[in-house]
C-alpha cells in the first residue's frame, strides 16, 4: 500500500475516532446533567431502559475506539491492510467499507463459516 493511500487511511480512522469520542463526551455531559426525578415509576423505568441502551452503544463504540487506535499503530508499523491470517492484502474496497478489518474477504468468510459450524 502506498503512501498516498496510508495517509487516506489515517484520516479516515482519525476523523471516525473524533465523532465517536465527542458522542461518548455528549452521552456523559447528558447523563450527569439528568438529575430528574420521576414521581411515576414507568417514566423512571423507561428513562432507565433509554439510559442501558445508550450505554450499550457507547460500549460498542468504545470497542470501535480501541480497533481504530490498533489500525492506526498497523499504519505505523507498515502492517496496515495486510491480512493476518494469510499475510495477503486486503483489498482497498474492503478497507474503505471497514478500515479497522484485519482479514481479507476470504479468510473472514472461512472464519465466519467456522462460527456456524462450530
Amino acid at each position: 500500500m502506498d503512501k498516498k493511500q496510508l495517509a487516506e487511511f489515517r484520516t479516515l480512522l482519525k476523523a471516525q475516532m473524533a465523532e465517536l469520542l465527542e458522542d461518548a463526551g455528549k452521552t456523559v455531559s447528558d447523563m450527569t446533567e439528568e438529575n430528574i426525578n420521576f414521581p411515576d415509576p414507568t417514566d423512571r423505568a423507561s428513562l432507565e431502559s433509554d439510559r442501558n441502551f445508550e450505554l450499550r452503544i457507547r460500549d460498542r463504540e468504545r470497542k470501535l475506539i480501541n480497533k481504530i487506535r490498533e489500525a492506526l499503530e498497523r499504519i505505523d508499523d507498515e502492517t496496515f491492510g495486510q491480512c493476518e491470517s494469510c499475510e495477503e492484502e486486503i483489498g482497498a474496497n474492503r478497507l474503505r467499507a471497514r478500515p479497522v478489518t484485519t482479514l481479507c474477504i476470504d479468510c473472514k468468510t472461512e472464519q465466519e463459516r467456522q462460527e456456524r459450524i462450530g
